[in-house]
């Protein structure tokens, strides 16, 4: 289950596909930030990940931080590997860290069971938004409830996320 709104932010340190260990506490000038589960294979990730890519770029100049971690077993499914996560980084331009959760920890202490999988923190890094990029995987033109940016916009206005709470939609977390 994953943990509750106005939960803390659980810290961790996890290496990025840039060789570097990143955590929260390097980002401590974010308003906002984004803890969000993704992978390379599943094709929900990828539907989302062109619009996660947009977002941060939108809101980068606005205090706005997200991390991609990367929790799946690799064994299972090495398009998830190390060097994999690599070359989706560089090719795909992230402009935010993509790391490695290769023990499957911070994904368990989060309660994480989807890619993608979204944890948004306030300044406080209290958790204020849960779920979905949006409503609508298949189809940016078709989105009516951008959920993420809306949260994002309301935690910068000093405001509650007009809706707080949405279901994870992806593949499931593949587990050692």
């Amino acid at each position: 289950m994953a943990i509750a709104l106005e939960s803390r932010l659980i810290s961790f340190a996890l290496k990025g596909t840039d060789e570097k260990v990143h955590g929260p506490e390097l980002y401590t000038g974010a308003k906002v930030l984004g803890v969000i589960f993704s992978c390379n294979h599943c094709p929900y990730a990828q539907a989302w990940e062109g619009r996660l890519i947009e977002i941060q770029r939108d809101y980068a100049g606005r205090s706005v931080q997200f991390l991609l971690i990367n929790s799946n077993d690799p064994a299972k499914y090495p398009d998830d590997s190390f060097p994999k996560m690599q070359r989706r980084a560089q090719e795909k331009g992230y402009p935010f860290p993509y790391l490695f959760d290769e023990t499957q920890e911070v994904a368990r202490q989060y309660g994480a069971t989807r890619t993608p999988e979204i944890f948004l923190f306030d300044e406080r890094r209290v958790l204020r938004y849960h779920g979905a990029p949006d409503d609508n995987y298949e189809n940016p033109g078709a989105v009516r409830q951008p959920y993420l940016r809306s949260a994002i916009e309301a935690l910068l206005g000093g405001k509650t996320p007009p809706t707080a709470e949405t279901k994870p939609v992806g593949c499931t977390i593949k587990w050692k």
